[in-house]
């Protein structure tokens, strides 16, 4: 996990706020697709929209509370596109765990940091926002991006 830095003069900007649901989720990493490829770059489009369904699901599963949101930011600056989650429960932070290969869930902050170039996780005076980048320049030099490790059972993740 690295510091959190703000976007400085972000190119682009959007917010949802949502309930916590699954559904809302889906919603999210659509809406995060859609946008991405709309502003100029299609070839971070996927694993944007990966980032904000681990990070929104993590939300759901973790920090929500009963009537309270959480919220999905994504900035665009001319160097990276953040994804940033926010959820109400700041009580625990979320930290990279190795999952079993019996494990369905547990894996969501492993794909996170081997798909964005970085992340880290903020307090907030209520909650916590987790965020990750990905880097434009890095990526258009690469359109295909990292691969990212099998992460099912039985595998090593450096």
């Amino acid at each position: 996990m690295s510091d959190l830095v703000a976007p400085c003069n972000p190119l682009q900007y959007d917010r949802l706020d949502c309930t916590p649901l699954p559904r809302s989720v889906t919603v999210a990493r659509r809406r995060a697709h859609r946008l991405v490829a709309e502003w100029g770059h299609p070839e971070l489009a996927d694993d944007v929209s990966l980032l904000v369904s681990e990070l929104g699901g993590n939300a759901v599963l973790h920090g929500c509370l009963r009537d309270r949101l959480l919220r999905v930011e994504l900035t665009l600056t001319e160097q990276a596109v953040r994804v940033c989650v926010s959820d109400p429960r700041g009580e625990v932070l979320p930290a990279p765990r190795a999952a079993s290969p019996a494990d369905m869930f547990g894996r969501g902050l492993l794909i996170v940091g081997q798909v964005a170039d970085r992340w880290g996780v903020e307090r907030l005076s209520v909650g916590k926002s987790v965020w990750c980048e990905l880097d434009v320049t890095h990526r258009a030099a690469r359109p295909d991006g990292p691969t990212a490790p099998d992460l099912r059972g039985g595998s090593s993740v450096p």
